[in-house]
């Protein structure tokens, strides 16, 4: 049965532990990732790309460099988000191929190219600072993804507690392509539910009239 958005908001929490007996069908698991491919980006850059990692052996190499958390090996899906790093310069084609998806004629094709290259001028002028840019868009599908997840009874963890160079070198990631993100397991609570602590609305909200 599923969960209506403030049900799932309500269902969702940090899963520590897994049950390793469960595993999400690819039903279920589709409609995670379509909620992430769906999710909006800035420019519709799209800079992110999802690695569904169901291989024991692998998640087993993976843990050690994940501050040995149980999640990674515990969860029945391991999606480790990465950011894009090169697809986002102008002088890969990419930039100039996504604008394309849309019919416009050349000279509002060149406004667009123009005004991408001119405003992220500073943002593209390192790998690094392109990954800041770019991984916080990821943040957006990964929100998307916890929440669809939820909406299907299904757990989840976001993981930023990883050795970054040391997990891109088990994947083996040609990091001027995508670097990683985020890590992002998926599977069944195997132990009762932590209380949700938030902040009341009005400590959080201020309504300017």
């Amino acid at each position: 049965m599923e969960k209506t958005f403030m049900e799932a908001m309500d269902f969702r929490h940090a899963c520590k532990v897994f049950d390793e007996s469960k595993k999400i069908n690819d039903e279920d698991m589709n409609f995670i990732l379509e909620a992430a491919r769906k999710s909006p980006s800035s420019f519709g850059m799209e800079p992110w790309k999802f690695l569904v990692i169901t291989n024991e052996e692998l998640k087993a190499k993976l843990r050690p460099l994940c501050w040995n958390q149980v999640q990674i090996t515990s969860c029945s899906h391991l999606v480790v988000v990465l950011a894009a790093i090169d697809a986002v310069k102008p002088e890969f084609g990419e930039v100039e191929r996504k604008f394309r998806r849309r019919e416009m004629p050349q000279d509002k094709l060149d406004m667009y190219l123009g005004l991408y290259a001119n405003h992220l001028k500073d943002t593209l002028s390192s790998d690094e600072k392109v990954l800041s840019w770019t991984s916080k868009q990821t943040y957006i599908a990964l929100g998307n993804m916890m929440t669809a997840a939820a909406i299907k009874e299904i757990d989840s963890c976001p993981i930023e507690g990883f050795e970054k160079e040391k997990v891109e070198e088990i994947l083996g990631l040609d990091t001027k392509k995508f670097q990683v993100s985020c890590i992002l397991p998926f599977g069944y609570r195997i132990n009762p539910q932590s209380t949700q602590l938030r902040e009341e609305l009005k400590n959080i909200v201020e309504f300017i009239k």
